[in-house]
């Protein structure tokens, strides 16, 4: 198993929560999803659940984004090297295939419809495929 960039994860995790905050930022789509999702002007989001273990529960999933994505561009890196447009690639495929297709039937059979599910996987795929390119840059 390949070894583990802990720089590149510890990097790859602020950038891919503080890209997930301005993403969801009142001044951004936070708004927009909201509304999207059906919520009342207003709502506090985290179906009344303390806001530290919402943003903590969030950070702990960066966390093992940051990990898998280390892990994937390590193996990938032992075959060939992987600079950050690789690794941003990496991210792109992963957030594609992995977080956004199968995310989709989640949200049609919860009947929260395509916009919200494009509104949370856009982030997503943006977040994993910036981390790809953090982790592979101080690779």
């Amino acid at each position: 198993m390949s070894s583990i960039n802990w720089l590149g994860v510890v990097l790859a995790t602020v950038v891919g929560f503080t890209s997930g905050a301005v993403w969801f930022g009142p001044k951004t789509f936070y708004p927009v999803w909201w509304r999207a999702l059906g919520k009342p002007e207003g709502g506090e989001p985290g179906g009344g659940m303390s806001m530290g273990v919402v943003f903590g529960s969030t950070f702990v999933a960066v966390v093992v984004q940051a990990i898998v994505m280390a892990l994937v561009i390590g193996k990938l890196d032992e075959a060939s090297d992987v600079g950050p447009a690789q690794g941003g690639l990496v991210g792109l495929i992963l957030g594609v295939g992995i977080a956004a297709a199968p995310s989709l039937s989640h949200r049609l059979f919860g009947q929260q419809g395509f916009k919200v599910w494009l509104i949370e996987v856009a982030s997503d795929v943006l977040n994993v495929t910036l981390m790809g390119i953090v982790i592979a840059a101080v690779s």
